[in-house]
């Protein structure tokens, strides 16, 4: 993918395919200027290799002073979901559910920081939802198995297909929305503990919901799913969030998982309580029981 700019106008992020045709249309001319990654400086599309034959060669290059300040236009130029409507719709998201599993920092660092949560929610949606639906299907047909070896299980599984069916689809996406909004007030909190939010709460929701939806499809690989896409959603949260708040890693690591650190904590804090509870009452039971086994039998 290639950031084309006209000036100090980003005019968006392109395929060779797409800014060939496009210079060919008039679309784009030659003396528009490019950056992809890798590339140290903004180079005029007529200097890219592979747009040589299309874009007329002779085009003066950029001034390199000018290359810091039209990265961090371009940078900011939008994932293939933000711009769905010159797409398509299914295009922009396999094009932005590919960017994001593949290329985390470099989609997370062209990712609009702002420009409303109904576009990033609606994508960590159809991704969320498609990747739990499928997955639960997948569930159901491995719990069918049963059915040649115990009649009852099976015909209880099957009576609970439909209800489970019903109810995955109307709670799913409630508890998609739910969690993505609780989820990102809570790293975005501990964002701002570590120092790490240089941004507004905006940012980090739209990270959150591109890495949930990017990752949510991963969950239709049969048995593993689950994991793979609980793992890598952690790992592109982590990226996402660095490159949107321009902050280190590190920072980005520890906010994401301070909440699961914390969790796990308190979970071990109360599992210790309880046994120091009943602890004492449970050696005195052990005691008691010794002593009446010992006692002599009467007569």
């Amino acid at each position: 993918m290639i950031h084309v700019n006209r000036g100090a106008t980003s005019l968006g992020v392109f395929s060779e395919e797409e800014i060939r045709e496009g210079l060919r249309s008039g679309r784009f001319t030659s003396s528009d200027i490019g950056w992809r990654e890798g590339m140290a400086t903004w180079q005029p599309l007529s200097q890219f290799p592979e747009l040589a034959e299309t874009a007329a060669p002779g085009v003066p290059p950029v001034q390199p002073d000018a290359g810091p300040a039209l990265t961090s236009v371009a940078m900011r130029a939008g994932l293939p979901w933000e711009h769905r409507q010159e797409r398509g719709f299914v295009s922009a998201f396999i094009e932005t559910l590919s960017i994001v599993l593949t290329k985390p920092a470099e989609a997370f660092a062209i990712m609009k920081r702002e420009g409303g949560l109904g576009e990033p929610l609606i994508y960590a949606l159809i991704g969320g939802c498609v990747g739990g639906f499928v997955s639960f299907l997948f569930s159901l047909g491995f719990q069918s198995v049963g059915l040649f070896k115990d009649q009852q299980n099976g015909l209880a599984a099957m009576a609970g297909m439909g209800i489970g069916s019903v109810a995955i689809v109307i709670l799913l996406p409630l508890f998609i929305v739910i969690g993505l909004f609780i989820g990102s007030a809570i790293v975005h909190l501990c964002l701002m503990i570590v120092g790490g939010a240089n941004q507004p709460f905006e940012t980090t929701f739209r990270v959150l919901a591109f890495s949930q939806g990017s990752t949510g499809p991963l969950q239709m690989v049969p048995v593993c799913g689950g994991l793979i896409s609980g793992v890598w959603a952690l790992v592109c949260t982590c990226i996402g969030l660095a490159r949107a708040h321009e902050t280190d890693t590190g920072r980005a690591v520890v906010a994401v998982f301070l909440p699961l650190v914390v969790c796990c904590g308190d979970s071990w804090l109360c599992s210790c309580s309880v046994c120091s509870a009943h602890g004492p009452q449970r050696i005195i039971d052990i005691r008691r029981n010794a002593a009446s086994r010992s006692a002599p039998c009467p007569g």
